[in-house]
């Protein structure tokens, strides 16, 4: 399973994405196959129908969850205008995307941009219902304001494909994940960028050899975060990435970036990451172990050694902490 390691650390989200949809008419559909395409890129997403606590109100807890949120992504169908859930859903994720940290995206799943916009064609029909309530007026505001927003149409996006459409909605988010993770990684590991210059520089990323590298350092030396960091900036180049062990199943034939953390002898080498056979042409395997013969004793092409921060960079991170 291809995953996303360090979702949206930027100010501590819970959810990477929330969905807004109309269940009767997506559920079981659009959603959810977006749904799961996300998941299964490491995407943690917030669906109504799956996550709502015992013991709280679905309001209170749509309300929390909007605001726990990265990225909001609206899939505005035929009915979702008469349903005043959604419509208040609506209202709070554009409240919410108006801070730079959190951006909603529209998705026209079978109206256009227009129909939302404008409040005509089918969404008309499907607000009718609402015009004389007090809301109304929020409600309009919302859709006017959400269907200006940069997003997709199913029709025109990927020509009516939905397989298509959703996998460059999963691509979009991922991307945008990797980016803002990466900025608020890069700002605060002291002493970092150069050794992952040097670790990326060792990968040669782009060649179509499987290349094995290892890390190897003393306890509480970086070896884990170094490995990460470089794993959230690298991974979208592979058809699977993991920096989980059992994966052995997904590895055979496929070109993957696989991290094992904290390797303690050959036999987990030997079980977890065989040998070079076993991955695709342009692999990329990173191994982090404070035991350097087992690197040696698995064939592994390079070996870093992670060195304790210098007295400089020592001293920037104690300012740091201040």
């Amino acid at each position: 399973m291809e995953s996303f390691s360090t979702s949206s650390v930027q100010r501590g989200f819970k959810y990477d994405v929330f969905l807004s949809f109309r269940g009767e008419d997506t559920r079981n559909n659009f959603v959810g196959h977006l749904y799961h395409a996300l998941e299964q890129k490491g995407i943690k997403t917030y669906r109504d129908d799956k996550k709502i606590e015992q013991g709280k109100t679905i309001k209170d807890q749509l309300i929390k969850s909007i605001e726990a949120s990265r990225f909001y992504i609206i899939v505005f169908s035929k009915t979702y205008a008469s349903s005043s859930w959604c419509l208040d859903e609506l209202v709070k994720i554009m409240e919410c995307q108006r801070t730079p940290e959190q951006t909603a995206y529209p998705v026209f799943y079978d109206v256009e941009p227009t129909h939302v916009r404008n409040k005509s064609g089918p969404c008309e029909e499907a607000f009718l219902r609402h015009e004389n309530e007090e809301a109304a007026g929020k409600w309009i505001e919302a859709m006017k304001n959400a269907a200006n927003l940069a997003g997709w149409e199913l029709n025109k996006t990927a020509n009516g494909d939905e397989y298509t459409l959703i996998q460059i909605i999963v691509n979009v988010i991922f991307k945008e994940l990797c980016s803002t993770n990466w900025g608020a990684i890069d700002g605060k590991l002291v002493g970092m960028e150069m050794r992952i210059k040097d670790v990326l520089s060792s990968l040669k990323i782009g060649t179509n050899d499987v290349c094995m590298i290892g890390i190897k350092g003393m306890g509480g030396g970086g070896k884990t975060t170094l490995a990460r960091a470089i794993y959230d900036q690298i991974s979208i180049h592979f058809d699977a990435s993991s920096f989980v062990e059992n994966i052995r199943d997904t590895l055979r034939g496929r070109k993957v970036l696989l991290v094992l953390d904290d390797v303690d002898n050959t036999d987990q080498l030997e079980a977890l990451s065989g040998d070079l056979n076993w991955f695709r042409s342009g692999s990329r395997v990173i191994i982090t172990i404070r035991d350097e013969q087992v690197l040696v004793a698995h064939r592994v092409n390079v070996i870093h050694k992670v060195n304790l921060l210098s007295h400089a960079e020592a001293i920037c991170l104690l300012e740091r902490l201040d």
